[in-house]
């Protein structure tokens, strides 16, 4: 498991945060198509919180986007790195999953978040943001819909909708599974909204949710209750005030 602390230079405030969200939005890549689904090797990041202690852990795993199987698998942990705001979760989450995919022992291909890329009020969620500063491939894919809208779609597996905000398409939402509560998919970064489909149901052959999202989340919370665990030894608290030495926005 590797542990992390606040990036240098990393942003203290909403205002700061929001102005970063406007630098960085400009970077996002949207006339890619991304990868084939299917092929390759395709990356689910999920992480979780123990509220008590300020801690937040994230996972990577890596998937054969073909079979499914697991190659390879990495965690992190650290303090959490921003207050809850909504519309600026990416501040408290991208450290820890940026170490993670860091760790990987190998190139991680297509990442898909448990959450938005587009389909956010500022049109920059954390699959854009995770992707901007990656430059990976990234898509969302959400359980509920944010504060956007849409029309039911079609009650069989591949069944989708346009995820609206007014007029605007932020994203779908779309049937995984024959008669059960969509999912919301958007674009992150390099990938059309088409191919995110693809791979969002090639991803959920049997469950609600990809298989990307089901690993990650069970191995951060894993990795949450190994950090839990380890905080009387002192060694979560010791690695996590250690600083990078430059800003992961300056670099960007």
């Amino acid at each position: 498991m590797t542990t992390v602390g606040v990036p240098a230079g990393w942003p203290a405030t909403e205002e700061e945060a929001r102005a970063v969200q406007d630098e960085l939005r400009g970077r996002v890549v949207l006339d890619e198509p991304g990868p084939p689904p299917g092929t390759g090797r395709v990356t689910g990041v999920d992480v979780a919180y123990d509220d008590d202690l300020d801690l937040v852990a994230a996972a990577a795993v890596v998937l054969d986007a073909a079979t499914l199987d697991v190659l390879a698998e990495a965690t992190a942990v650290g303090r959490v790195s921003f207050p809850y705001v909504p519309g600026l979760l990416a501040f408290r989450e991208i450290p820890t999953v940026r170490a993670a995919l860091d760790a990987l022992p190998c190139p991680p291909g297509l990442v898909v978040c448990d959450g938005y890329g587009l389909a956010h009020p500022r049109r920059f969620g954390l699959a854009s943001h995770l992707g901007v500063l990656t430059d990976l491939p990234t898509i969302g894919v959400a359980k509920n819909p944010f504060t956007f809208t849409y029309d039911d779609p079609a009650p069989e597996r591949g069944g989708s909708a346009p995820l609206l905000a007014g007029s605007e398409e932020v994203g779908r939402a779309l049937r995984t599974r024959d008669g059960v509560k969509p999912v919301f998919v958007s674009v992150g970064h390099r990938v059309s909204l088409d191919n995110a489909l693809a791979h969002t149901l090639a991803l959920s052959p049997r469950y609600r949710l990809p298989e990307t999202t089901r690993r990650a989340d069970a191995l951060c919370r894993r990795a949450l209750r190994r950090a839990t665990r380890g905080m009387a030894g002192g060694e979560v608290q010791e690695a996590t005030t250690r600083q990078a030495p430059t800003s992961w926005y300056a670099e960007s």
